[in-house]
């Protein structure tokens, strides 16, 4: 091995770091806002604002994103309420950001944050049955 390709070899490496460094300056920040723990203080979801869309984050794992602050704070309070539900005791923290974004959202649809977090609960209940695809399951007996 000569000393030149060895040369080479470093500044290339040094050449990827540095680009790798300048991506992730460049690279939108990303902004916590709640979290869901359990009483280990493990972490079993979380929501994030990354380019102006909240990010809901489940298991580690993305289970999803939208524009609207009032949908994810409800999924998340959602998934607190399940975990509540399995006798799975949890701890649920959010930003003030987003508590006071999603209540705006809620007002301009002429609701306060409980009601709007009931509607979508009833819009994630009806998902699995018949709406929107013009059929009607038979009924059951």
């Amino acid at each position: 091995m000569s000393i030149q390709s060895k040369a080479r070899r470093e500044a290339k490496k040094r050449k990827a770091e540095k680009a790798r460094n300048l991506a992730r300056a460049n690279a939108p920040a990303v902004e916590p806002h709640a979290e869901l723990r359990n009483p280990q203080g493990e972490l079993l979801a979380g929501i994030v604002r990354r380019a102006g869309v909240w990010v809901l984050g489940l298991h580690g794992r993305i289970a999803g994103s939208s524009d609207s602050a009032a949908e994810v704070l409800a999924m998340i309070k959602r998934a607190a309420a399940l975990h509540e539900a399995e006798g799975q005791p949890v701890r649920l923290a959010y930003s003030d950001e987003l508590r006071d974004t999603a209540e705006l959202e809620a007002a301009a649809q002429g609701l306060s944050l409980e009601a709007y977090e009931k509607k979508l609960e009833a819009e994630m209940k009806g998902e699995g049955g018949s709406e929107g695809d013009g059929k009607e399951e038979p009924p059951v007996a």
